[in-house]
């Protein structure tokens, strides 16, 4: 098998004394029609080997579990459209709370005090330079929302995608019904965060997150959420 890596991005990297391969799956679109379990066995059974790895993005877990929240049945209030005013419109990860909407969203998950708060002290640790405050406060829920923009897919414009249910048991149920190892993964140009993982790979979250810092499967078009780890020998 031949491994292809998305454009500006490399196949091989190397992780401390290892090389690992990394092969980008090019795949339709992922709709809420599909089943999470269909797509890696269409498209990742017949080229996995024992040993493999295999790297997916949460959004397509997220959207096959139908995780989704439409702009529809968000009602924007006083609160997220003043304090949204207040943080960046995009980071270095996406768009965030500085989109209303997304500021919305974040008080109708953890109440409209807690949200205040974060955005008070983010604003004072912003004056000595320490950013990224405001998420750590509200919670991993929060910052794992995606969607509600159209830079890269029509069809975000509209709905927003809450981070996947449950993603370690997911991983074990991929295992046990095709044999795969599989995490899920919540990864950017800038930064990776390991949701879940299959209870057979040994490999630390530290270890993994190193395998896939460049961000293998790209942030734009590129339609490769699933990315196929194997340890060079």
């Amino acid at each position: 098998m031949e491994f292809v890596s998305n454009e500006g991005k490399n196949v091989e990297i190397s992780v401390g004394k290892d090389i690992y391969l990394r092969h980008a799956i090019k795949m339709r679109f992922i709709t809420d029609k599909d089943n999470y379990i269909d797509v890696i066995k269409e498209y990742v059974s017949d080229i996995y080997e024992e040993g493999d790895i295999i790297s997916i993005s949460e959004k397509i877990i997220s959207i096959c579990q139908n995780k989704i929240i439409k702009r529809e049945d968000i009602k924007i209030g006083f609160w997220a459209k003043f304090l949204s005013k207040f943080a960046c419109r995009k980071n270095r990860g996406g768009y965030g709370v500085g989109m209303a909407i997304n500021m919305q969203y974040a008080i109708n998950k953890v109440g409209i005090l807690k949200v205040i708060f974060a955005s008070l002290v983010s604003g004072i640790t912003k004056l000595i330079g320490i950013k990224g405050v405001f998420y750590k406060i509200v919670g991993r829920d929060v910052s794992g929302l995606d969607g509600f923009y159209d830079g890269a897919w029509n069809e975000y414009k509209d709905i927003g995608i809450e981070l996947p249910e449950n993603s370690k048991l997911v991983c074990n149920e991929i295992k046990n019904k095709l044999g795969i190892s599989a995490m899920i993964v919540d990864s950017n140009d800038f930064g990776q965060v390991i949701l879940g993982k299959s209870n057979d790979i040994k490999l630390s979250d530290k270890i993994l997150r190193e395998i896939i810092r460049d961000n293998p499967a790209g942030q734009g078009k590129q339609t490769t959420p699933i990315i196929l780890i194997r340890k060079k020998v």
